[in-house]
């Protein structure tokens, strides 16, 4: 007998715009199709319209849909996927016309974001959103939403469908927000015992697939998700490493942003952005050899300003450094340095370009510590770290990190 492999079909998909020259569409549609692949999409064909504004009912005009429509039956497709959001009457209206599947851009957002999270809170944070997105795109659906409930006598009629749907998503959503505030609470005791024993916070931070989990790799042997699609990884890594001057530094992994993500999307993941939030700095990292990095970046700048960041010390690293022809003009200065996370170049070079800009916590010198002043040696290394000891006539010789708030009590036994 013989066994035939399943081979799962990946869905065939037409892309769909329309440009009202409200943001760049043909950059936005080449995001789609990455959006798309990620996913695990086929897609066979594109359509962008240029139009002043949105038509309400189809977004992109039923004349031009009736067009797509005989292209969706010759090439075989069952999925359309549209540049924007859609009103659930649009939706509902398109699928009318076309007679397949279609989604928004948030829809394929979120789907991406369901097969990504791996955490509890990663896995909340992503329902949350889903289910707000499907509260406010509740709509009717012709007489299969609107059947009566369990009316009795001459009471009147029961809920509809549409009621009872909405009432059933609410609960769950205050569900999951109770869910994540206990959650939030946790990792704020977290933020709080950071404080406390005085360990320093970096996030990472920059557009989805520009190599923040590479470079967690390269710093750390994190083991993190590397790959080379959007939203590779959605849930925070910490992983601790020494900077150049002693300092010891908890490096925090962030979501990847990307161009008009929705508003109710970074709503869900604040707890886990707003670790940039609460970082003593921000590592901003640009994918260098993007066309449109430029962009990319200030994407980030925005959200960044929208979190409340401004304030906390921040670095520029221009990533991907191998993929740049061998001659570059690109001029670092103290605040922006270029790397390569895979082939791991540049390392050295942005681990001092952390420990100088980082607020002065700790300041690593040589001391001579007299040896009826033995009691320091044990302040030091409650509140700091010492390198190496010697013994000499003197008193003790250390090489030795200490904490700013305790350096006047040796400041005096500096070499």
């Amino acid at each position: 007998m013989e066994l035939k492999e399943n081979i799962i079909k990946q869905p065939r998909a037409v892309l769909v715009s329309a440009d009202t020259g409200e943001f760049d569409a043909e950059r936005s549609m080449d995001e789609l199709e990455e959006l798309s692949k990620t996913a695990g999409v086929e897609v066979v064909a594109t359509v962008t319209q240029k139009r002043p504004a949105y038509d309400t009912a189809t977004c992109i005009g039923s004349g031009r849909l009736e067009e797509l429509a005989e292209q969706v039956q010759a090439l075989e497709i069952d999925l359309a996927i549209f540049d924007h959001e859609l009103t659930a009457n649009q939706t509902k209206n398109i699928e009318k016309i076309l007679d397949i599947r279609v989604i928004d851009r948030t829809t394929l957002i979120l789907d991406i974001f369901a097969q990504r999270a791996l955490t509890k809170e990663g896995r909340i944070q992503v329902e949350l959103a889903q289910q707000k997105y499907r509260l406010a795109h509740l709509a009717g659906k012709g007489i299969e939403m609107s059947r009566l409930g369990g009316g009795i006598g001459t009471r009147g009629p029961g809920e509809s469908k549409l009621e009872t749907d909405r009432r059933h998503i609410r609960r769950r959503i205050e569900s999951l927000e109770d869910e994540l505030k206990d959650l939030e609470r946790r990792r704020e005791l977290h933020r709080l015992r950071r404080k406390k024993d005085n360990i320093i916070a970096g996030a990472i931070v920059g557009y989805t697939n520009v190599g923040k989990s590479t470079l967690m790799n390269a710093l750390t042997n994190a083991g993190v998700l590397a790959e080379n699609k959007l939203f590779a990884t959605l849930d925070t890594t910490s992983r601790s490493l020494e900077l150049p001057d002693g300092r010891s530094l908890m490096l925090i992994d962030t979501v990847g942003l990307i161009r008009r993500l929705p508003h109710h999307l970074v709503e869900a993941f604040k707890s886990t952005l707003e670790e940039a939030a609460n970082a003593d700095i921000i590592i901003n990292l640009i994918d260098i050899s993007a066309d449109d990095g430029y962009e990319q970046s200030k994407v980030t700048a925005e959200l960044l300003k929208e979190l409340g960041c401004e304030g906390i010390p921040q670095i520029n690293v221009l990533n991907k450094a191998d993929k740049l022809p061998e001659v570059t003009n690109i001029k670092c200065d103290d605040t922006t340095v270029l790397i390569s996370a895979k082939k791991e170049q540049g390392l050295d070079a942005l681990l001092e370009c952390i420990a100088r800009n980082l607020p002065e916590t700790a300041r690593r010198s040589k001391f001579i510590i007299p040896y009826d002043k033995t009691s320091l040696l044990n302040t030091i290394r409650i509140d700091g770290k010492i390198f190496s000891e010697e013994y000499t006539a003197e008193g003790t010789l250390i090489d030795a990190l200490v904490d700013m708030k305790i350096y006047h009590m040796v400041e005096e036994y500096l070499q």
